[in-house]
């Protein structure tokens, strides 16, 4: 049984498309996603399905993968069967250069090593893929007139602050640019500013995404992230082992509502300008992000210190919680706060595992 048979999640992602004005602009339109299996492009995938399926809005969905048997599969289950002949699979890979022969009006950029233990194993592929990645679609974009493209960078741009007030998008505080965990923050800053940098040259139309902590019932097993951990020990009927006082301050959201702002984005979003994804019901601690998913599995809260592996994947941001006001201008409305994305969370991951 995959998530694609779970009624709470299905019905999500009804609410969601019956609450997102956006998708009407984008009707009869292609668009290329890469990351289209992860945490991310999965729930951007599915709630564009679902789009199609209720409102009939015909959006060609070219998903970019370098397992395409794989990622067929993981939409295999979505109910209404007809609208699976919108996919179209791409062989493409971040890590190196492809060849994309494809006509797209817009990209969505989600592929990544977007989790703690790929890139602090994996710091040189985590850099290369992230500017190399985006430097080829930018590329492609100058010649092939693409409307949009879409750039999912992170929160973790934004580096150290003294403050537990949420960064605006113009904020920045200190990064350690010499410690490998880093790879990650320093390339998405990198690629950010080459988005910028292909506006200003060439004039391809860009926008960036910063998204908080994002979790939900779309990540996979092997995601490290912590909110992706507690959900799979949850699932599982396993106590929740927390690996510091939980007291860092995140931008938690679900994800199908970081899939709508990102489409809110593609289709409202300004040329050269990064927008936060902030649910501003869903600013917690780590620990009250712990305590939602404990009691909504009935399993315990434990606490344990961190082995220094453990330490070295740690995101060093004590707050890196975000104003989401920008997005919220464009129109952009939070659906499922913490409390309702935890519960729906560890129930379609439990049905999942039936």
């Amino acid at each position: 049984m995959s998530i694609l048979s779970s009624k709470i999640y299905i019905d999500d992602l009804k609410f969601a498309v019956d609450n997102t004005d956006v998708l009407d602009s984008l009707s009869g339109k292609s668009i290329f996603i890469t990351g289209g299996t992860g945490l991310i492009g999965s729930g951007v995938v599915d709630l564009l399905l679902m789009a199609n399926s209720i409102k009939n809005l015909d959006i060609k969905i070219l998903l970019a993968s370098r397992d395409i048997p794989k990622a067929e599969s993981r939409f295999l289950d979505f109910p209404d069967k007809e609208v699976l002949k919108n996919i179209a699979y791409i062989q493409y890979d971040a890590t190196k250069t492809n060849t994309l022969n494809f006509k797209a009006d817009y990209i969505i950029h989600a592929a990544s090593n977007a989790h703690p233990k790929a890139f602090v194993e994996h710091p040189v592929d985590t850099m290369i893929s992230n500017i190399d990645g985006i430097r080829e679609l930018l590329e492609y974009s100058k010649d092939n007139h693409v409307k949009n493209v879409l750039y999912v960078s992170s929160s973790e741009v934004y580096g150290k602050k003294n403050s537990m007030d949420p960064f605006k998008e113009s904020e920045y505080g200190y990064l350690d640019i010499l410690n490998p965990r880093n790879a990650y923050a320093s390339s998405k800053r990198a690629s950010e500013t080459l988005c910028a940098s292909y506006y200003k040259q060439y004039g391809v139309k860009s926008c960036v995404v910063r998204p908080g902590h994002i979790y939900g019932p779309t990540a996979t097993r092997n995601d490290s992230r912590v909110g992706s951990t507690f959900a799979y020990c949850v699932a599982d009927g396993e106590d929740i082992v927390l690996k510091s006082e939980g007291k860092q301050l995140r931008s938690y959201c679900y994800t199908l509502d970081c899939a709508t702002a990102i489409l809110t984005v593609l289709s409202l979003g300004k040329p050269a300008t990064a927008y936060n994804i902030s649910n501003h019901n869903s600013i917690i601690s780590i620990k009250q992000l712990a305590e939602l998913y404990a009691k909504e599995g009935h399993v315990n809260l434990k606490f344990d210190l961190p082995t220094e592996n453990e330490k070295s994947a740690f995101n060093p941001m004590d707050n890196s919680s975000l104003d989401g006001e920008k997005l919220e201008n464009l129109g952009w409305r939070g659906l499922f706060d913490a409390k309702i994305g935890a519960s729906h969370t560890v129930a379609v991951l439990k049905g999942a595992f039936l």
